[in-house]
């Protein structure tokens, strides 16, 4: 298309000429200035003018005049972006745009964009990364302005700082959960490297628990989703000494696949073999037997890590406590 023929943009004095009034008098009414006193008559005048013209204020200028951008930019690790992920990018999508807030999202599942081109281009108000990201790339994103920079599940500042959202007492809750009735237990882990550090950190729970209640060392398998994976992992946990009983899965995922293994072995659950997923997903509650899974308050958790930054914009420090998680275990035939 040639610069002749393309659509020029609706500016400002577009709409002022279209309402009769002055451009100042536009700004008052779209930014709802409170110390001008503009009739309602000539109020509706101007949002009728920017209504029929689709007007769209630039969001250059909002940041100039705002002094800075209402943009958060969200950095997805290379994660499967399955139900409760997009469910956690949702809440939190409507939590940040409760404080006017725009949440954007940006996976760095490969190939793409190097990051840094993304958040130089978009130049967001703050950074939510749910993964750890290098003290390096922190520094360059605050000395470009970005005020907030945040990492849910790891710290911009290394292993020195605990992560804002831990996975641990996840896997504890699979743990305490199981040992009422299984004297040794398995751990489940995805066969997806990306998940590795979620999967570590909730391992972590089921040791501690474990150790705690003198318990053996949980034996650890990688399930894959194809069955016959997943069953060599259900018979090395049978013939381990003393046997498996117990099987606390990275997510509702692979707990599914356990529970395939186990029903083509001619297994029992949870007679032979008790297992206990993650997450709540909808297929958890449609497995045969219906699957025991560790819930998360996903809408609470967003509530928190939205007002967390929106704190930290308005100028408070920025918080290096863990947040509360609200967890409990839905309790199914499984377990």
């Amino acid at each position: 298309m040639s610069e002749a023929s393309r659509p020029r943009r609706v500016t400002g004095a577009d709409v002022a000429r279209e309402a009769g009034v002055s451009r100042a008098t536009v700004s008052y009414v779209l930014n709802d200035t409170a110390s001008q006193k503009i009739s309602e008559t000539t109020r509706l005048r101007v949002l009728e003018a920017v209504a029929r013209l689709g007007y769209a204020p630039s969001a250059s200028a909002r940041s100039l005049r705002k002094g800075r951008s209402d943009i958060v930019l969200g950095l997805l690790p290379d994660w499967p972006i399955e139900h409760v992920l997009g469910r956690l990018v949702q809440r939190l999508t409507s939590a940040f745009a409760e404080h006017g807030l725009t949440f954007l999202v940006y996976s760095a599942a490969q190939p793409a964009r190097p990051v840094r081109e993304i958040w130089k281009a978009l130049t967001p108000a703050a950074v939510l990364a749910l993964d750890e990201f290098p003290e390096s790339e922190a520094d360059a994103m605050r000395s470009a302005g970005i005020d907030v920079v945040m990492a849910v599940h790891g710290s911009p500042h290394g292993r020195s700082r605990p992560p804002l959202v831990s996975e641990e007492p996840i896997g504890a809750a699979q743990a305490r959960h199981l040992a009422a009735a299984h004297r040794r237990l398995g751990y489940a882990c995805p066969d997806l490297p990306g998940l590795g550090a979620l999967a570590r950190s909730r391992l972590d729970g089921v040791r501690k628990v474990c150790a705690e209640l003198g318990l053996p060392e949980p034996d650890v398998r990688v399930v894959p989703f194809a069955p016959e994976g997943a069953m060599e992992a259900v018979r090395a946990w049978r013939s381990a000494t003393p046997p498996v009983t117990g099987i606390c899965a990275f997510n509702d995922a692979v707990a599914l696949s356990v529970l395939v293994a186990l029903r083509s072995l001619d297994l029992r659950v949870p007679d032979d073999m008790a297992v206990i997923g993650v997450d709540g997903t909808p297929a958890a509650a449609l497995a045969q037997p219906p699957l025991t899974t560790v819930v998360r308050d996903t809408d609470a958790l967003a509530r928190e890590l939205a007002r967390r930054v929106v704190d930290a914009l308005d100028g408070g420090r920025i918080p290096v406590d863990p947040l509360r998680d609200a967890l409990w275990v839905l309790v199914r035939a499984s377990a």
